[in-house]
């Protein structure tokens, strides 16, 4: 039988192993434009279970898997980590108030997960982590016939988890094409792989953590201010529910709001988290304490972190920017926006077209599920509409719906910068938020998006081949060019997607585009389009793209 303590430490274990092998995972990515890479999405998104388990004594199999789940729901990020999430907030509903389980417990759980995941994806695509579950799991029930001893089951999942894997390829012809396997189906066997070691052999495997377990939700608010700092202590905690405390959260956050400013606070049955600048942190301390132990404790004084860092950053004018925070916002306005971006210009123009919070994220950048969160509730709204401006960011945030209670949430599941621009410029006021997701989306696909960026691995794609460092062109995500020059490919690029009907072209250049090579590139756009589309030229900062088009 599995017990509390198995589980968890397999978990821990299948964290540690995809986290040593999500490089080679990462490789497996076929298509050569930059992406937010799948094991390391998958990575990141476990090892929020793991680390949420460390501290963890407890001997139920059941709150184990919960622990887990709700760690890797919040934590999740790209497609495949949300896919993750999915199926271990299953497995977890499976072995609900479960003391110990065994093989028939695990299979069937399995099964939840991979019955949630299928309905999760608008179009599931078989030769993909999908199939390497499902296959799994079948296999995993028809062996707790036989044996209901869970390492033979688990041994049996993991062994047809990798016969899953090995046949994807031939079920998705690109990935025969490009001789690998899915790379979200590796992860998955890694997981399932490293869990096996503890089930069946009582080892973890080891990974060396290269951070240290913080309060992740929370990033120190004393970046960077001016000299009059109102309150000195950034104080943060966290609070273990007590389950017969009947105070309530909100009343929590409406008192930290009388003694400080800067107050986040997210909570769930098990837990508050609480960011607030203070002068009186043994306040903050003391009130906590009436909802339940203490958990984690931060103080930091603000004012000493703010001289020393003028003292040792005085000629730094580059420098790494810190993960933004939003502070929460009673919902007070009808509507708001948030949307995810990436770069300096383009978070700038987010705010300017109506957005009240930008989440830093994009391609290569997945931001996680909690990260969207964050800026649902800095948002002032009832209703928040979210624009999450990448396909592979679109999961990640569906699933902070169900997270949100004093709100409603409403995703227009917009998949790149044009579509969200065009989206927002669309929003009506006056009809209702399901009418205007619809009317937005509407919009949004009448946007053509080009993009022009470089190669990141060795590909072959059209008959072309494709060499890392390569300048490559996308319309519509579809790779239709490769150049020598981003500017020639960018022309080329326009020449492809302008029309006689365009009346609008908008180009966004970014961080590693020059202004003189941006003007240029603008000047060869306005020679041959400019006596038919009124043409603009923006200054994004955005990474990976050299240059995004709109065209309509």
């Amino acid at each position: 039988m599995i017990n509390g303590e198995i589980l968890k430490n397999a978990i821990i274990s299948g964290a540690h192993n995809i986290s040593v092998q999500k490089n080679h995972i990462n490789d497996l990515n076929i298509f050569p434009v930059p992406d937010g890479d799948t094991g390391t999405n998958m990575s990141m998104t476990i090892m929020a279970a793991a680390r949420a388990l460390e501290e963890y004594d407890g001997e139920t199999a059941g709150e184990v898997a919960e622990i887990a789940a709700k760690a890797m729901l919040r934590g999740a990020r790209g497609n495949s980590g949300v896919i993750t999430s999915i199926l271990f907030r299953g497995f977890a509903q499976g072995l609900k108030d479960m003391e110990e389980v065994n093989g028939k417990n695990i299979a069937a759980a399995l099964g939840i997960g991979v019955d949630a995941a299928y309905k999760a994806v608008a179009k599931p695509t078989e030769g993909t982590i999908l199939t390497v579950a499902r296959m799994a799991y079948e296999a995993g029930v028809e062996a707790s016939r036989e044996n209901a001893d869970p390492v033979y089951v688990w041994q049996a999942i993991v062994n047809k988890a990798n016969d899953a894997l090995a046949i994807t390829p031939e079920l998705l012809p690109v990935l025969k094409k490009a001789g690998v396997v899915d790379a979200g189906g590796k992860g998955l066997c890694s997981i399932f792989e490293g869990m096996l070691c503890y089930i069946k052999d009582g080892e973890i495997v080891e990974y060396e953590e290269t951070q240290a377990l913080t309060m992740e939700s929370f990033d120190s608010a004393a970046a960077e201010f001016d000299d009059d700092i109102e309150f000195t202590y950034c104080t943060e905690i966290i609070v273990g529910r007590d389950p017969e405390c009947t105070l309530e959260p909100d009343d929590l956050r409406s008192f930290l709001q009388t003694i400080g400013d800067c107050v986040v606070m997210v909570n769930d049955e098990e837990i508050i988290k609480v960011h607030v600048h203070t002068e009186t942190p043994n306040v903050v301390l003391e009130k906590g304490l009436g909802y339940g132990q203490l958990l984690a404790v931060k103080v930091e004084n603000m004012k000493e972190q703010h001289k020393n860092a003028k003292k040792n950053n005085k000629s730094t004018k580059k420098k790494k920017k810190k993960k933004e925070t939003f502070a929460f916002a009673e919902p007070e306005e009808p509507f708001g926006f948030v949307a995810v971006a990436a770069g300096e210009g383009m978070t700038t123009l987010f705010h300017d077209l109506g957005c009240t919070n930008v989440v830093s994220g994009g391609q290569s950048m997945n931001p996680s599920t909690d990260d969207i969160l964050e800026a649902v509730l800095g948002t002032p709204a009832k209703t928040v509409y979210v624009l999450p401006n990448n396909k592979n960011i679109i999961l990640a945030a569906e699933q902070t719906v169900p997270l949100v209670t004093d709100r409603k949430v409403v995703i227009v599941p917009t998949r790149t910068i044009p579509q969200g621009m065009t989206a927002l410029l669309n929003f009506d006021p006056e009809i209702s938020p399901e009418s205007n997701a619809q009317l937005m989306m509407d919009a949004a696909h009448g946007v053509g998006t080009g993009l022009v960026t470089f190669a990141a691995r060795n590909s072959e794609f059209g008959g072309k081949k494709i060499k890392e460092g390569d300048i490559i062109a996308l319309r519509n995500g579809k790779l239709t060019i490769t150049e020598k020059n981003a500017v020639k490919a960018l022309v080329k690029l326009a020449k492809d997607m302008v029309s006689r009907d365009t009346a609008f072209i908008t180009l966004i250049y970014g961080e590693d585009v020059s202004e003189e090579d941006a003007n240029k590139a603008y000047e060869e756009l306005r020679d041959k389009f400019g006596s038919r589309a009124d043409i603009s030229l923006v200054k994004g900062d955005q990474p990976i793209y050299y240059f995004i088009l709109s065209v309509e």
